[in-house]
């Protein structure tokens, strides 16, 4: 009874703004994803061995004699792709909103908690199919730790289970590989309850005197129309390209002895892995990675605007507009050669990334808290059509 109670109060009585957009539905299809990639990840892990003789040729075994599990790969590969489309342009909307702000911020902290599981999940996945970039990304990722003073080499040696990467690495990244979509399970089911303690946020970015609408049937079949718009532009990727976002050097066995000219990470990692490569040095590349995600941790607490959306802020959005650019340009970087005028280029990218945080939207929310906000309530008032508000 109480778990019926649970469902009804979630799925049915719970109550929503009645001005939510389709932006609002990314956290429904996130979770698709979730589901799609544990089902999937189940059926390949009963053929995958995680052996470095025999890695490569069990997914090519999978591809070519299991029924349907060349089906089974690509689904899980392009649903990795699609997850992460997914939780970035559900990241990207609640920055936009102010959906991080009080009393939201530990929503958000578990948000960019599963976020960075997400991340290493990816990772530790990448290495599996055992082709050239998949052995050589692990190289590079786990001795970026050697730049840790005193103890790097140590943590090296203990990711690695050796004294480079082989067979006790692979089983490691295997049995993480399986078990962190069931950690990031239980981090969503937190993150939903957390969503349904303090109510979703909205497009104005303000509290309702009401209690909105009731989640079915108007939202429930809102969210399930998106769903098959979603599976219809999964499909596509799925069944017309689905190598488009993979790199063609993985389909070569590892071969510890021959380096690819240009290691490239899945699509997911270049803004990141543009950011780590932009210093010259190991141990600052590695403390600004660290700092970008530590950025989305703190972003709550320093982004404090008095009014939530960016929509009633003109410079906050301009500024977010162009954050956006810079994230998509350090992931074009992230691609490209480390050579001029690339690498300079990936320089100031990064420093405006963390200026974004660390000076321009601060400062301008500090203007717009003086000049701006004292004059926008009429506005305010004229979109949200004389309702009442909090």
């Amino acid at each position: 009874m109480v778990f019926v109670k649970i469902l009804y109060d979630s799925l049915i009585a719970y109550p929503a703004p009645i001005n939510l957009t389709y932006f609002w539905n990314f956290g429904i299809y996130a979770l698709v994803c979730l589901g799609v990639q544990i089902a999937t990840g189940i059926a390949l892990a009963m053929h995958y061995t995680p052996h470095v003789d025999l890695a490569f040729l069990s997914v090519e075994h999978i591809c070519r004699d299991v029924n349907y599990g060349f089906l089974l790969r690509y689904v899980h590969a392009v649903g990795a792709s699609m997850f992460f489309v997914v939780v970035y342009i559900h990241t990207f909307r609640n920055i936009y909103y102010g959906s991080f702000l009080a009393p939201r911020q530990l929503l958000w902290v578990v948000g960019v908690v599963i976020l960075v599981l997400m991340i290493a999940t990816a990772f530790l996945g990448y290495v599996l199919p055992w082709g050239q970039m998949s052995f050589w990304a692990a190289t590079v990722i786990t001795n970026l730790f050697s730049a840790i003073p005193f103890f790097g080499t140590d943590i090296v040696q203990w990711l690695c289970g050796g004294f480079s990467v082989d067979n006790a690495t692979l089983n490691r990244f295997f049995s993480l590989h399986f078990f962190l979509p069931f950690v990031i399970a239980a981090l969503v089911f937190i993150h939903l309850y957390l969503l349904h303690l303090y109510g979703s946020n909205n497009p104005l970015g303000i509290s309702y005197s009401d209690n909105g609408n009731s989640f079915s049937p108007y939202y429930l079949i809102k969210d399930l129309y998106g769903v098959c718009l979603f599976l219809i532009f999964f499909g596509c990727f799925l069944f017309f390209a689905p190598n488009l976002l993979g790199h063609p050097d993985n389909y070569i066995q590892a071969n510890p002895m021959v380096t690819p000219p240009h290691i490239v990470p899945e699509w997911y990692f270049l803004p990141f892995f543009a950011i780590l490569r932009s210093i010259p040095d190991k141990l600052s590349g590695v403390l600004a990675l660290a700092c970008a995600l530590l950025s989305l941790f703190i972003l709550p607490y320093i982004h404090c605007p008095q009014v939530r959306s960016h929509r009633f802020r003109p410079l906050s959005k301009i500024t977010f507009w162009s954050f956006v650019v810079i994230c998509l340009l350090l992931g074009w970087l992230g691609a490209s050669p480390i050579e001029f005028p690339y690498l300079q280029i990936g320089q100031l990218a990064t420093l405006f990334y963390f200026l974004y945080f660390y000076f321009f939207a601060p400062l301008i929310i500090l203007f717009e808290s003086f000049y701006w906000t004292p004059h926008y309530s009429k506005y305010l008032k004229r979109a949200v059509f004389g309702r009442k508000w909090k």
